[in-house]
């Protein structure tokens, strides 16, 4: 399959937003009940926009957007200032071609530019395939939170995966 990385703009939010919503209506990717509207999807571009916190597409010949990934604040307290949180989405039908890899393995080379610490992935114990595209990605399990969410009519567990990096080389604590 042919594809190219760029950014997203706000041109893809609605794009995004079914990426978004088909995973809150048929998986335990996101942890929520109702779909995202536009202006949900508004707040959060912005959001990563003020961060500069890169949303990164893969595009087919057509300019259709086939997964995206981002990063934003892992927490609010200063001292986490080099830990990220990050999202990997690819489309339902364009699963299982290597996108997901591409994506990660392009959000990992911003994190370094941005001298960032820490990538956190957050995954539900039952996902075994993006588990285990975070651990060939060189993610660790670092921990489980036991029935912290509840969906589809069950308790579930969220698994916290870590890739640590060398990155920055000066940290400091202003």
């Amino acid at each position: 399959m042919e594809y190219q990385l760029r950014p997203c703009t706000e041109e893809q939010l609605p794009e995004i937003l079914d990426i978004y919503n088909e995973a809150i209506l048929n998986s335990t990717a996101l942890y929520d009940y109702k779909t995202r509207t536009m202006d949900t999807m508004d707040a959060w571009y912005a959001d990563k926009i003020k961060g500069n916190y890169p949303i990164i597409g893969a595009f087919d010949e057509q300019n259709t957007l086939l997964g995206f990934a981002t990063y934003g604040q892992f927490r609010v307290r200063p001292a986490y200032k080099y830990t990220i949180e990050h999202s990997v989405y690819v489309r339902t039908d364009k699963r299982g071609y290597g996108l997901g890899k591409t994506l990660l393995k392009e959000l990992i080379s911003k994190a370094v530019q941005q001298d960032y610490h820490v990538l956190m992935g957050v995954i539900d114990s039952l996902n075994e395939t993006s588990i285990h595209l975070h651990k060939k990605a060189g993610f660790t399990l670092c921990g489980t939170l036991k029935e912290v969410g509840y969906k589809f009519g069950k308790w579930l567990d969220a698994d916290f995966y870590q890739l640590t990096l060398k990155t920055p080389l000066n940290p400091n604590e202003n």
